[in-house]
Parts: structure tokens; sequence; C-alpha cells
């Protein structure tokens, strides 16, 4: 066994509790994916996370990867050579890519509860795994030699990478420097320096298929001139049989020594750097529309970034928890006077439950948000399966789907990696005392490993401002209030389960959260006619995607615990198989109900201070900030 503890019972809770997956499971397009199959899935691959995928977490860490830069190889532990075998080898993968590229349609919400497993256990062996998902972009957008490019990369498992980074063009992707020039074979010739690229080289690929933002000669600045371009690592001398020939003019030229998950291969890379060896590549689909394309690469990869934190988390409660529960340390609280009384496990000591608690409720809190979010992708997915557009075609349920899949997801993302992070260090590390700080348990590189989370694909500032200035001012608010609805319906509820509580303190919070979206939306309006009022809504984004992230948890915590209360009180059997017919299962439907109240009232009032330091934000608190001389910082 290795580090990791997976928690699948309650993946299986929440998808078929919850939210209902089994409406989905089994039915076009999904027809081979049944309930059955589903959980058989969540199960197997949880077996393997716990055991040969988390078996080499260890020695990556402390074995990083070294580059040979003149061989153009990399050396890494073969533990983790074997990790990313096994998982390559059992193709659970299949259920994520296209049926024409050989998969097997599964809806988002079963792969992403999937997804989850592997990243806790180890996160790098999905993202080598990356060229399964690119291929999906290829083969929708690409020609057809392209889509046959796909297919090899599937076929013969090899690697991609999303190149958007510079060394002078980080979050302001527009000011990228990368030039594209066309050859006279229809191919392009691509110039640059490329940085912070994730997987570029591994022992294990035997060609990468990069995927690179360029300005072509005479297009214009900022994100609208960049087009995207198919640039393999090694040229491709016969599409039929996969057949390889000379090295393309893609040099990796460096590998980042990091914080934390090390043996992910963070490159710098140079294009086209000798003239006897251009780098060549390929117009993706013929058509220069890059910014637009490789969005379906960075939306992907926000979702993969979040539920990366979010298993983190939940790996890291699980550590705390098992630790708690061995660890004897001190007398019960109620007798702390006396030498004499027996010692306890830490999980008797009022803090450490709320600490444990508060791990909890955000660790199945934010699994809940990512399925949440996982399930409104099953309505876009399967329109895309009938080959229709979200955003043109099918009606306005798809289209409405849609904009919410892309409203939440800066809250899985920054939401997640933001609220993971913190209590990784603050919570989980901390129940173990200083046996935490220690590199005998797992928890201090799963902090180390999750700092990345809240950089990767946009800082949570731009999360921020993408969730407010994107996804509701220019949408109008349309998805923002389909989902207020939803929370306010269940709110609103007229149940005697004993949880009107916790519905009171999630409609105090959907309260708190209109208040500062009129005022940002005010803010906004204003900055029309007086520029500087922006400010005031530059100052507030963060902290508005974070409260609004936490009231979805508090919403979500109170549909689990309606369904538990539910499940209680009757006896019977969920369609996930709880039950509180056993002890087991009345435990855990009782701690359903525990998490939802204590986050109530432990997070959810905190959105009230939230909310008056964001209308707060007046003229002259803007003034203090901004203008002050950069000295005096």
């Amino acid at each position: 066994m290795g580090h990791y503890r997976s928690n699948v019972r309650d993946a299986e809770f929440v998808l078929l509790d919850v939210l209902g997956r089994q409406e989905v499971l089994g039915k076009a397009p999904y027809e081979e994916v049944d309930v059955e199959t589903a959980r058989e899935a969540l199960h197997a691959v949880a077996e393997l996370a716990e055991g040969p995928l988390a078996e080499s977490y260890t020695e990556s860490d402390r074995t990083p990867p070294v580059l040979d830069r003149a061989a153009g190889t990399v050396s890494m532990p073969e533990s983790f050579v074997r990790s990313y075998q096994t998982w390559v080898d059992n193709e659970w993968w299949r259920l994520e890519i296209e049926e024409g590229l050989g998969g097997t349609p599964a809806p988002p919400s079963l792969t992403w509860a999937l997804s989850e497993l592997v990243l806790g256990a180890n996160p790098a062996v999905k993202m080598f795994a990356a060229g399964y998902t690119f291929s999906n972009v290829l083969f929708r957008l690409g020609t057809p030699e392209q889509q046959q490019l796909a297919q090899l990369m599937v076929d013969h498992a090899w690697g991609a990478t999303m190149m958007l980074t510079e060394p002078d063009a980080g979050s302001d992707v527009g000011a990228g420097r990368t030039k594209a020039v066309k050859a006279g074979d229809g191919s392009w010739h691509l110039t640059g320096t490329k940085r912070f690229i994730t997987s570029g080289i591994a022992p294990f690929y035997d060609n990468v298929v990069h995927f690179v933002l360029a300005r072509p000669e005479g297009a214009g600045p900022g994100t609208k001139g960049l087009s995207l371009f198919i640039v393999p690592q090694r040229h491709v001398t016969d599409l039929e049989t996969g057949e390889l020939g000379e090295e393309n003019g893609v040099e990796i030229t460096a590998i980042e020594h990091k914080m934390g998950l090390k043996v992910s291969t963070t490159c710098e890379v140079a294009l086209g750097e000798d003239d006897a060896r251009p780098a060549v590549g390929w117009l993706l689909g013929e058509v220069h529309d890059g910014i637009a394309q490789m969005f379906r690469v960075i939306e992907y990869a926000r979702m993969l970034v979040g539920t990366k934190a979010i298993a983190a988390l939940s790996a890291g409660y699980q550590a705390a928890l098992g630790y708690a529960k061995d660890r004897v340390q001190g007398a019960d609280l109620t007798q702390m006077a006396d030498k004499n009384a027996p010692r306890v496990t830490i999980t008797a000591h009022p803090d450490v439950r709320r600490s444990l608690l508060l791990q909890k409720a955000y660790a199945e809190g934010l699994r809940a948000l990512m399925l949440y979010t996982a399930s409104v992708q099953d309505q876009v997915h399967a329109a895309q399966d009938r080959g229709i557009d979200p955003d043109t075609g099918d009606g306005p349920d798809v289209a409405l789907a849609a904009k919410v899949n892309d409203l939440l997801l800066p809250l899985v993302k920054g939401c997640g990696s933001e609220r993971a992070f913190t209590l990784l260090g603050t919570e989980s590390l901390q129940t173990l005392g200083g046996s935490g700080f220690l590199q005998d348990y797992p928890i201090e590189q799963y902090v180390r490993d999750a700092k990345i989370d809240s950089l990767y694909e946009g800082t949570t500032a731009i999360q921020g401002q993408d969730f407010f200035f994107r996804k509701i001012l220019r949408d109008r608010g349309q998805a923002l209030g389909h989902v207020a609805a939803q929370v306010q319906q269940t709110a609103s509820g007229q149940v005697d389960d004993g949880l009107d509580d916790v519905r009171g303190a999630v409609l105090r919070g959907l309260g708190e959260i209109n208040g500062m979206v009129e005022f940002l939306t005010a803010k906004a309006v204003e900055s029309q006619t007086r520029p500087e009022a922006v400010y005031a809504v530059g100052l507030s984004t963060t902290r508005f995607l974070l409260a609004t992230g936490d009231l979805l948890i508090g919403w979500l915590l109170l549909r689990e615990a309606e369904v538990a209360k539910r499940l209680l009180d009757s006896g019977e059997r969920g369609v996930s198989g709880v039950s509180a017919a056993d002890d087991d299962g009345r435990a855990y439907l009782q701690g359903k109900v525990a998490a939802a109240r204590f986050f109530a009232t432990e997070v959810l009032p905190r959105l009230g201070a939230d909310r008056r330091t964001i209308t707060a934000a007046d003229d002259g608190q803007v003034a203090s900030v901004m203008d002050l001389p950069e000295a005096a910082f």
C-alpha cells in the first residue's frame, strides 16, 4: 500500500444519491457505462491508486528528473515509470477519449471522479497522460491528416504539451513573441522561447506533440493575433504507421527545480534556435483561431488543477484523521487537572475535532462542487458527442449548461486550490503536530505539491477577474442567476428534518453574495465614465470568488445532509448502497449532517464580513491603496 487513502464511498454518494447521475449512466450516449459499471470503475481505479500508482510518490519527490540536454533525454525513478505504465496499461483513460479514437463514451461526472483518485495518489501520472486529452482536441478541430495524428497519439501513448507561457509573457498571453512564418510546403516555421511547459519530456514518450501559440507574420497584436500550431517533437514520416523520423527543431533547454511536484518535468523550450533545423508546425484545423482553440485545453486544465487540489486536501484529511485516531496525547479536557487521568487519543480534544470537521467539510464540499460542475458538463459533453456545438445548437438548455460550466470552472480551480493549500498547511499538517513537519509522513509533500495549483493555468487573481468580468458581467448574470435560483430553492425548502438552521445560514449567505454582486456591478458600470472606479472591483474579485465558492460548498453540503437525514430517518438504502442499517453507514450519514451544520456555523457567517469588506471599498479606501507611492511598500 502507498500513502494514499481514497474516499470512493463519498464519490458514489455524491454522484448517485445527491446528483442523481443514474439518470445519465447507461443511457445514450453512455449506453456502455451503466451504474454498476461506473461503480466497478471507481473501485478498480481506487485499487490502482492506493497501490501501484501511489507507490512511487515519495521516491519521485526525493529523486527528481535530471535532463541530459546534449542527448535530449531525461532520467527519473524507475518506480515512477512503472506507476505511469501501469496507468497506461490499464486503459481507464479510454473513458475520456473520443469514440472515434477508440474511446468508450462516459459522462464527465464519472471521469472526473476517477481522475480525483489518480490525482490524489500521484498527480504527475495523470498529468503525463495529457496526450490522450490533447488527442480529443486535435480530433475535433483538426484536418483529416491531423485526425490521423490524433489517432497515433492514442495508439502510441505519445505525450503532449500546451505552450503558452514565455519569459516575458506569463499571465499576459497576448504579449507572446513566438513567431510563425509560412513555408512553401504549407507548413510553418516557428521561432521563440516557451517557459513553464508541463510534461515536455519523459523517458516513456517516443514522441511529444506540442500545441504552440505563436503569432504568424503580419498578424495583429494581443491574443487575437495568435494562432495555434501543432509541432511534433519528432517528425512523423508515416501517418498510417506512426513511423518517426528526425528530431524537429524543438529543444528542451532546461527542467525547472521546484518546490514540489518535482517528478513532473516543467521545461523551458527553444523553438527554431538552429537555422539548420527549424521548428516545423502545422496550423490547427487550417484556421487562425488560436486563443479560442487553446481554451479547449485551458478549460480542461483548470478543471484538472482544481480536482488535483481537492484530491490533495482529501488525502491530507484522510492522513490527518488516521493519525489522530492513533495518537494518544493528554487527558480529556474535563480531567485536565487530574495528573492520573487516563490518556486519550487526540480525537477526544475539542480543537482537534474542530480542525477535523473543518477539513472534512471542505474536502467533501469541494468534491461535491467539482462533481456538481462535472454533472453540468455531462449535458454539454452529450451534445458534443452528437456533433452539436453547445454554444450554437441543441436548444437553450445545453447553451445554458455551457455557460454554467464556464461560471463554475474558476470556482473549482480558484477556490479549490486556495482552500486546499491553506487547509493542508494550517489544519491537516497541524493535526500531526511536529510529526507533520517530517518527511516520515506524506502531508509535508502534499503541501508542497499543492502550492502550484493556485498558480497553474491562471493565478487566483486571474480566476477572480475572469469569474466576475467574463462569467458574470459579460454574461449579464444569466448563469449566476441560474445557480442562485437552485441555491434559493434548496435553502427555502420546507422539510421537517431538523436542518432549518443550515438552510437559514445558506439563505443568508446567498443574500450576502447578492449584495457583493450588486456593489461590484455598480462599480463596473461606474468605471465606464470614471475609469478609476474599476479599482474597487479589482481589490475585491479574489475575496468575491472565494466567498462564492464557500456559499456553493455550504449549499452542496446542505443537499448532502438532506439526503443523509432522509436515509437516517427512513432506514432506506441509498442508490450508492449506503444505509443506516449498519453501524458504519449510519456513522457516515451522521457525519454528513454534522459537516453541513458545522460549515453553516463556522464558515458561512464569514460571508457577512466579506460583503462588508467589499462594499466598504469607497473612493477613500481605494485611493489609500492605489495612490500609495511604490516606495511606501
